[in-house]
């Protein structure tokens, strides 16, 4: 099971799954739920009905998954220490201090999707437990205790679906998708996986929340429920009481690993193009437009005059991407991907990597408060590793500025932003790995109670524009702040720079008075 503060490994558990027999496969290429008198039991006003009626008709296709593992052991007990070295090399099996290997198991749950034997599930529930682990194999085990021999078709860690293919001598039972777009907070749903290896179980709940995000990256948006969804449970389905699937269930916030009632579930329509993908053996690719991006808070949405949380800031555009291709600037908000609204619940992100490589698709943006529509060819999204090595860290420690004898900035900017600025001189800019060229001001000082403290200013950070308009010096700056006055801005938006990394954009409140 994952938890919502970090993807667990498969649960490590010895042992099989206790199972239920008797059941009757459906019919040759025919979903079992596709039965028409599944949409008539619905819950009567004011009481749910039974279940057991649609989990008669769902359990048979959803599946209990154990893989085997292969780990490395260690047998020096100074591994890791200075002193491994001395007696790495003394095993009697003569392999060179390499260690002997166990074996371990995992549990989790799946379902069939189709009549042939595909069959979906999580990917942490078939990948290595660590580093040191290999999967020797994967086994299927059906709800009559059949077993079956499983091939991985495909995974894809980044949105944690697996594709797994078993071949049977007759059709089997298998379900169909849902739209999960038409789930709204309040619906039932029931839940049914292998928690513990008991065998099939079966939870029901409602829908708590969609879009629900929990900063697992940009396919970050959920189906939440208050269903048990236990360790066992992930890869499981979701099914609302058309007994179609909306969610494969995946994860749990709970401060001590127990269910707490909140759970998640990747929505179908996430999960059925990256499935489809994975089936074919293909490798997912996610569209990418190559910027830096940040949450319009209210500090940037009051420097801009703007609403919050209505679309997303872009701090700067990676060259020779789609972004920088479609005419997108640093200081743009984007505010609408293919027609749908970017707001805090779908972000920029999540909207452009459900998207496929190689798509042209319109943008809606403000600039300079006029509305701006663009077309973009999504390129493709780089991993996340890559992707964390090119981030900004506002925190970052920067080498201090020698001092310079141009003075201080000018009185207004001193007591609005908390902060003193000298203009940038070539030998200013050598010191901070400015180009010659570079106009602007630096800070000399900061005001630890400052906004713009609080924000990451710090002594040596170049400021090259206020409020979209460039400075080439102190009085410049001077001046932006006393427009801003004018115009009742509470905040301004700086353009900042750090050494050599990318501009950025950061919205400073101004002091009163």
């Amino acid at each position: 099971m994952r938890y919502a503060y970090g993807i667990s490994a498969a649960l490590l558990l010895a042992g099989g799954a206790a199972t239920f027999a008797g059941f009757v496969p459906a019919g040759a290429q025919t979903a079992v739920n596709e039965n028409t008198a599944i949409r008539a039991a619905a819950p009567r006003a004011g009481a749910p009905m039974s279940f057991a009626d649609l989990t008669e008709k769902l359990q048979p296709a959803v599946v209990n998954i154990s893989t085997t593992q292969r780990v490395r052991v260690n047998n020096n007990p100074f591994a890791g220490t200075p002193f491994g070295g001395l007696f790495g090399n003394r095993n009697r099996g003569g392999n060179n201090g390499s260690g002997r290997t166990r074996e371990a198991q995992s549990l989790g749950s799946g379902f069939i999707i189709s009549a042939d034997g595909y069959v979906v599930t999580n990917n942490h529930v078939v990948a290595p437990g660590n580093r040191n682990a290999t999967i020797e194999s994967i086994t299927v085990i059906m709800p009559d205790r059949t077993e079956y021999d499983a091939k991985l078709v495909g995974r894809d860690p980044a949105s944690d679906i697996a594709v797994l293919k078993i071949t049977a001598k007759e059709d089997l039972p298998f379900v169909k998708f849902g739209d999960s777009e038409a789930a709204r907070v309040g619906d039932w749903i029931i839940a049914i996986g292998n928690p513990f290896g008991l065998g099939g179980t079966v939870t029901t709940g409602i829908v708590s929340a969609i879009h629900r995000r929990t900063g697992q990256g940009a396919y970050d948006s959920f189906l939440q429920t208050d269903a048990s969804i236990n360790r066992g449970n992930s890869g499981g389905p979701m099914f609302d009481l058309n007994g179609n699937v909306i969610g494969i269930n995946n994860a749990i916030i709970s401060p001590t690993g127990g269910n707490v009632g909140i759970g998640f579930a990747i929505p179908a329509d996430v999960a059925v193009p990256i499935v489809n993908t994975l089936k074919k053996g293909e490798a997912v690719e996610r569209g990418y437009l190559g910027v830096q991006i940040s949450p319009l808070s209210e500090d940037l949405a009051d420097s801009l005059g703007l609403a919050k949380n209505s679309g997303e800031f872009i701090q700067s555009v990676v060259p020779g991407e789609a972004a920088a291709k479609a005419g997108i600037q640093a200081g743009d908000v984007i505010t609408k991907v293919n027609g749908r609204d970017v707001t805090p619940d779908q972000t920029l992100s999540f909207l452009v990597a459900n998207l496929s490589v190689g798509t042209k698709v319109p943008i809606e943006l403000l600039r300079n408060g006029k509305t701006v529509k663009i077309n973009a060819v999504l390129g493709k999204r780089p991993s996340e590793d890559e992707l964390a090595n090119n981030s900004f860290d506002p925190d970052a420690e920067e080498n201090a500025m020698g001092e310079d004898e141009n003075g201080e900035s000018a009185q207004a900017t001193a007591e609005a932003l908390g902060l003193s600025v000298v203009d940038l001189t070539p030998a200013i800019a050598r010191q901070i790995g400015a180009p010659a060229s570079q106009k602007g001001v630096v800070v000399s000082t900061v005001d630890p109670g400052s906004d713009a403290a609080q924000k990451g200013l710090r002594r040596g950070i170049l400021i090259t524009s206020v409020n979209r308009q460039s400075i080439r010096n102190a009085d410049d700056l001077d001046n932006a702040i006393s427009n801003a006055k004018r115009q009742g801005r509470e905040a301004v938006l700086l353009q900042i720079k750090r050494g050599a990394r990318p501009t950025q954009f950061v919205a400073v409140r101004l002091n009163e008075g």
